[in-house]
């Protein structure tokens, strides 16, 4: 395994950066590569950092974001080309790069992306965030079918609301609410779905999207 970050976006953040010492003991001391992926090249060079650490790559998981609030009134160009780079246009080229390194001998290949639910309802007070999003849900089908006959599925994820500390306790109270079991969804329980997607049970699974958002009623 190789875990990749950018601990800048996450600093400029209301909630602030994890401590990315403690997350990476936590994970059993990984290699770890840091990378801005608004820049151009760098998802192949992430991509290419990975394979020389580890040997080639046969599962993906593209579950970075850039955060940005903004209602239409407040929205500019430079949020939104920042949102679909990092978002949409990196989730793409993490993809490409993947699937142009992956030898079957290193076992099934998998690529699960993270989409956020704005195909489900609307999300108008983060509009930069929520299009770019939508992008990687809507762009799914599309990436399964370029990489279907070279046994990679590639399937997207959409999480729901997950307590990963970043609420504050107003928000915190009312999505517990708004949640049947009276709680958020938790990290483990997302990851449990990403394993089921890049286990041997879920091969015939590809192009989807899940929804695991534990019952949120909006």
């Amino acid at each position: 395994m190789v875990v990749h970050s950018w601990t800048p976006h996450d600093a400029g953040q209301p909630w602030g950066a994890d401590d990315l010492d403690a997350v990476l003991a936590e994970l059993g001391s990984p290699p770890h590569v840091a990378a801005d992926l608004a820049e151009p090249d760098a998802a192949a060079a992430l991509v290419a950092r990975a394979r020389e650490a580890v040997g080639p790559l046969s599962t993906l998981v593209v579950n970075h974001a850039r955060s940005a609030l903004g209602r239409l009134d407040e929205v500019t160009a430079a949020d939104l080309d920042l949102c679909f780079a990092v978002n949409a246009r990196a989730g793409v080229l993490l993809t490409q790069a993947f699937a142009a390194q992956y030898e079957p001998s290193s076992g099934p290949g998998s690529v699960v992306l993270f989409t956020s639910g704005q195909h489900r309802a609307p999300m108008a007070r983060e509009i930069p965030y929520a299009l770019s999003k939508g992008a990687i849900q809507q762009i799914t089908a599309t990436l399964a079918a370029a990489v279907a006959d070279r046994d990679i599925t590639v399937n997207c994820v959409n999480p729901g609301l997950t307590d990963t500390g970043w609420a504050d306790p107003d928000e915190t109270e009312g999505v517990a609410a708004a949640m049947p079991r009276g709680r958020w969804n938790s990290p483990e329980e997302a990851a449990g779905v990403v394993a089921w997607l890049t286990g041997p049970d879920a091969r015939s699974v590809t192009g989807a999207t899940i929804d695991a958002e534990g019952g949120f009623r909006r």
